[in-house]
């Protein structure tokens, strides 16, 4: 890549890509751009301008995203009641796609001929920030310092730092020994103590939720209200699509919902274990599938159910931008057209239970389902023949001893 003159950096002002600034300035000559997102990782990310101006960085780009982060991404997954491996909320992996889409539109605002990011040679994210970006921008060029370098371990980097002269914040108290990623999604914890799966973690980890144990005695009830499949209003409360994370993410982690203890099959091949954080989250999919459950047909929800694990597979590996993601979506979207109504839910000690659901578009008539009179509207004895034609394949099997 010896024609590379400016590269956009995914920047968060941390250790690592500190390094990668400087680095990719030595390696390649070349200009840098910063970027840094404000996805709600909790943290203020205008310090990241103030280190970008002190190492020489003339074009900084600092942008907040949370809105379109949880209206273009977040909600679309929810829609679909995405879950990878049955436990994982896809947090991390549904963040990827904004950034590259972010870094590929920024290259092409500043004539930047490559971008670059922080994820290691061993991890998803890799993955997730090239497919993405390669998608959008099949010509762009991409450097990963970390499938390059040397600088292999934190000493290496801190050393580094000395060297050129890179200023290094000196954190007060004591540095959390995790690998972490936050968003308004959710939070993720690796390493340390967790590289062993059969380490319990401590509770002093978690940082956005109560344990279970120490949740209200009470119980916090909340009503959702949903269109088109959406959350738009929280106990009759209309809010923006982040305000709705922010406030089921405050209200759920105070009683102790949301945390998860994983092993993974990563897109690299190895397994992984992680912790993840996603309080609200966990209530949006409990809320989700209520509403589904009283206004889609029978038939279409059962599709939904059958294709969910391919689109979770899609959005953990990175194909975001894939033509069959597209397609996935245009009818996940289809169905959610008469998902609209109310669910009135009970948080209590890391539960989600569900009280009451209500809907305009409710598919459920009271009086088909009743165990009292009818008055007709069902025919019970049409049942007989229904049971009789559906067993014919069975009665056969057994006549010919194939059962």
């Amino acid at each position: 890549m010896s024609d590379i003159n400016k590269v956009v950096l995914a920047y968060s002002g941390g250790l690592d890509t500190s390094v990668i600034a400087k680095w990719l300035t030595q390696t390649y000559g070349c200009e840098v751009v910063t970027f840094t997102a404000d996805i709600g990782q909790g943290e203020e990310v205008e310090p990241a301008r103030t280190k970008a101006e002190a190492m020489g960085i003339k074009e900084i780009y600092i942008e907040d995203l949370r809105e379109e982060f949880v209206r273009d991404y977040v909600n679309p997954m929810f829609r679909a009641n995405a879950i990878y491996e049955g436990e994982y909320l896809l947090g991390t992996s549904i963040a990827r796609p904004l950034i590259a889409k972010r870094l590929v539109e920024i290259a092409a605002e500043t004539g930047a001929d490559a971008i670059s990011h922080g994820a290691t040679g061993k991890g998803n994210d890799q993955v997730r920030f090239e497919l993405g970006a390669y998608a959008l921008s099949p010509g762009i060029k991409v450097i990963a310092p970390w499938r390059d370098w040397d600088l292999n371990s934190r000493d290496k980097l801190l050393a580094y730092c000395a060297a050129n002269d890179i200023p290094v914040e000196k954190k007060r108290g004591t540095k959390s020994p995790y690998s972490m990623d936050a968003n308004l999604l959710h939070i993720s914890y690796e390493g340390d103590v967790l590289e062993d799966p059969g380490a319990e973690p401590e509770d002093a980890m978690w940082l956005w939720s109560v344990s279970p144990e120490n949740a209200p005695d009470t119980a916090t009830y909340i009503e959702l209200e949903y269109e088109r499949g959406d959350i738009v209003a929280i106990d009759g409360e209309k809010m923006s699509p982040a305000k709705v994370l922010e406030q089921l993410n405050r209200i759920a982690g105070a009683n102790g919902i949301g945390r998860a203890d994983i092993v993974e099959n990563r897109y690299v091949g190895m397994k992984s274990r992680g912790c993840y954080e996603t309080p609200g989250g966990t209530v949006m999919l409990k809320a989700h599938r209520a509403i589904e459950s009283l206004t889609l047909d029978r038939e279409l929800a059962h599709l939904k159910d059958d294709l969910m694990p391919r689109y979770a597979t899609l959005v953990y590996n990175g194909y975001w931008f894939a033509p069959e993601r597209y397609a996935l979506q245009a009818m996940i979207d289809e169905s959610q057209k008469f998902v609209n109504g109310r669910v009135r839910l009970k948080l209590y000690k890391g539960n989600v239970i569900v009280v009451g659901r209500d809907s305009e578009n409710s598919l459920f008539d009271e009086d088909i389902a009743t165990f009292e009179d009818d008055a007709g509207a069902y025919n019970q004895g049409d049942a007989e023949g229904f049971i009789k034609l559906n067993a014919l394949r069975l009665r056969i099997a057994a006549l010919k001893g194939r059962l």
